[in-house]
């Protein structure tokens, strides 16, 4: 299992900590794997979602370590959405 999943992982469930998310999204990690947030937690999994975040290990680290946006990553093709917009939204609003 990758070290920066793992990592990403912990840094995600200490973000969602008393959080509700009722959506499923997955942020595809370029060259890494994947990572699934949904109402059961957050988990290393490449399992299906109601939203896809697929973006670079610079990318993702960057807006997980609040150095980006992520609607700004989006806006300048950094960040790639396939599903739910309003899923990716509201992820995005809970890790700001």
């Amino acid at each position: 299992m990758s070290e920066v999943l793992e990592k990403a992982t912990a840094t995600i469930n200490e973000k969602m900590e008393g959080t509700t998310f009722n959506s499923s999204v997955k942020f595809s990690i370029e060259d890494e794997g994947s990572i699934v947030v949904d109402s059961d937690g957050v988990r290393i999994s490449e399992e299906e979602t109601d939203c896809t975040l697929i973006a670079s290990l610079e990318t993702f680290t960057s807006i997980l370590n609040g150095e980006m946006n992520a609607t700004e990553a989006y806006m300048t093709g950094s960040l790639k959405v396939e599903g739910s917009m309003s899923a990716a939204m509201e992820l995005s609003s809970i890790l700001s």
